[in-house]
């Protein structure tokens, strides 16, 4: 597979689907980029991820890793993210998904996490120390959907095995009112690395909440 650059693909669109703002891969960067990744066409991101690599902070094994691949772009607001993906697992911790990020300390990654043979659901969240948890699929679906909505001081995570119907898995805590870099992660923290296929990355802007609240009331008076 072939490297390219930001330049190379510029104005290639990550497709847009029920009025979600189409993500422009060349207004997005890299944090960690990978030796490989591509463009398969106008709405896939494939990469191939690094061996031992991975983003954890303390909790457990008393060590931090801040060093796995993650293209994104920054988002102020209150906003819905969504993405499909697909992966080859092979290592125990292979893992894709989408994450959401204000510093090294300050982070949540949810997607799909391959733990002793099986995919797993998996968020974790991190505030200075990380969490982690799962939800087991009884199958192993090709691939998954996830979505992580951004409202207030909260995000809501959430998988859907069609692209239609979501199961809410997590709601967790983020600061309000600070820009987050949202985008595309993949790790393989005990393994050789693996493809990564991304598809149909969209981010919809929400209407902000309190305002929103604020304006109704006012009507009502």
């Amino acid at each position: 597979m072939k490297k390219l650059t930001m330049a190379v693909v510029a104005g290639t669109l990550v497709a847009a689907a029920g009025g979600a703002r189409a993500q422009r891969l060349d207004r997005m960067q890299w944090f960690n980029e990978p030796a490989e990744w591509t463009v398969r066409d106008a709405n896939t991101f494939v990469m191939q991820v690094p061996a031992k690599t991975d983003y954890w902070r303390i909790t457990h094994y008393g060590f931090t890793v801040d060093d796995a691949p993650f293209c994104y772009a920054l988002y102020g607001g209150e906003f819905e993210a969504t993405v499909k993906i697909t992966g080859d697992y092979r290592t125990t911790f292979d893992q894709m998904g989408l994450m959401l990020r204000l510093d090294c300390e300050e982070w949540i990654k949810c997607g799909v996490e391959f733990v002793e043979g099986r995919q797993h659901v998996s968020t974790v969240v991190t505030h200075r120390t990380s969490d982690w948890s799962v939800v087991g699929l009884d199958a192993a679906p090709r691939s998954l959907w996830i979505r992580a909505v951004r409202r207030l001081d909260a995000v809501e995570v959430a998988y859907s095995l069609d692209g239609e119907h979501y199961s809410t898995v997590r709601t967790c805590y983020l600061e309000a009112h600070r820009p987050v870099q949202v985008g595309l992660m993949a790790a393989s923290p005990d393994g050789e690395g693996f493809e990564a296929v991304f598809e149909n990355f969209t981010v919809r802007h929400l209407p902000d909440q309190r305002r929103s609240e604020w304006a109704a009331a006012r009507a009502r008076e």
